[in-house]
């Protein structure tokens, strides 16, 4: 691992072009509502496509493509049993910041009613 220059001169690594760059991709795979279902969804565990859209109302090819923008940003993991893909939740910071950013909208939307 390289060690990082300690310079003042040096941005500090929290405001970096990477972490930037890297936040803002967390936020574009997050920015669409089926995207955060199918987060809320795999928090109870791992499901396969079926199991998914009898919770969630949309089309299976609609399914399809978010579950692969959600597993090729590292979101989810998957594996095969027979004819059926599982997908699983592989990274829990994202279902942090979900929990976060949702449970907070939710607290507001109560107050302003």
């Amino acid at each position: 691992m390289a060690k990082r220059s300690t310079s003042s001169a040096a941005a500090p690594l929290v405001e970096s072009d990477e972490v930037f760059e890297l936040a803002a991709e967390v936020f574009r795979v997050m920015s669409a509502p089926m995207r955060l279902k199918i987060i809320a969804s795999l928090c109870n565990g791992e499901k396969n496509v079926s199991e998914l859209l009898a919770e969630i109302d949309t089309t299976q090819p609609n399914m399809s493509q978010h579950l692969n923008t959600l597993y090729q940003a590292g979101v989810l993991g998957k594996r095969r049993d027979g004819v059926q893909i599982y997908y699983r939740i592989t990274n829990d910071r994202v279902v942090t910041l979900c929990r976060a950013v949702c449970t907070q909208i939710a607290i507001e939307a109560d107050v302003a009613r």
